[in-house]
């Protein structure tokens, strides 16, 4: 079980409160883990609480009415979840999906509690506020990406995004199409084009990167 100590610290917005809800909030935040692959939240579902992550990652991703699937952001340690503190404050059902890409650890504050820091507490709703509009602004250029900037840009920062320490990437081509919101025929296409140029090696459910260089000049490109 998180400790109050060790988890508010991981959240430099809550080191502020008062000592009344303070209290309030150690009484009543909820501490859970859940192992990778677990589905924290899906389309439809109420939000029940707010999502603080103290260690590993959420992926939240969409599904559009023609089928196809997008990574709209990443929840990492130390921040919150901007879905779910907008389906809190609209009353909302959830229209994305939220899956653990690790194992995490999350503390849970219950709405009834959310509710009543949000309307006693200023340094509580700067907090929610301050990370809702930073999120905000990220989809806004996840928006402005799919719509303006090329795929091959998009391709090539998503390789150096992802890759791990030994330029190694485990995601198949359908899994590298939807963290790019696209069709995986344009992934593939895109993929083997790096390959003619020995940039890139792919494998089974494996890219390796050979030529970090020349990826990165074409990320950085205009």
């Amino acid at each position: 079980m998180l400790k109050n100590l060790t988890w508010r610290h991981k959240f430099p917005g809550l080191t502020g409160l008062s000592e009344t809800v303070s209290n309030l909030l150690d009484l009543r935040a909820v501490a859970t883990t859940l192992k990778k692959g677990a589905v924290i939240f899906g389309p439809g579902s109420p939000a029940e609480s707010l999502l603080l992550l103290v260690s590993g990652t959420v992926r939240v991703q969409q599904l559009s009415k023609t089928g196809r699937e997008i990574v709209l952001y990443r929840v990492q340690a130390g921040e919150s979840c901007v879905l779910t503190t907008a389906c809190l404050l609209a009353f909302e059902d959830y229209s994305a999906e939220g899956i653990a890409e690790t194992d995490v650890e999350a503390i849970l504050i219950p709405r009834d509690t959310f509710d009543e820091l949000m309307s006693v507490s200023k340094e509580f709703r700067a907090f929610v506020f301050e990370a809702y509009s930073k999120r905000i602004t990220d989809l806004f250029m996840v928006i402005e990406e799919i719509c303006f900037k090329r795929m091959d840009i998009r391709v090539a920062q998503k390789l150096l995004e992802l890759q791990d320490d030994q330029n190694r990437l485990h995601l198949t081509h359908q899994q590298m199409a939807i963290e790019l919101g696209t069709a995986r025929e344009v992934i593939s296409r895109q993929l083997k084009e790096f390959e003619r140029r020995g940039w890139l090696t792919l494998h089974r459910s494996e890219i390796e990167l050979l030529n970090g260089a020349a990826i990165k000049r074409l990320a950085d490109a205009l």
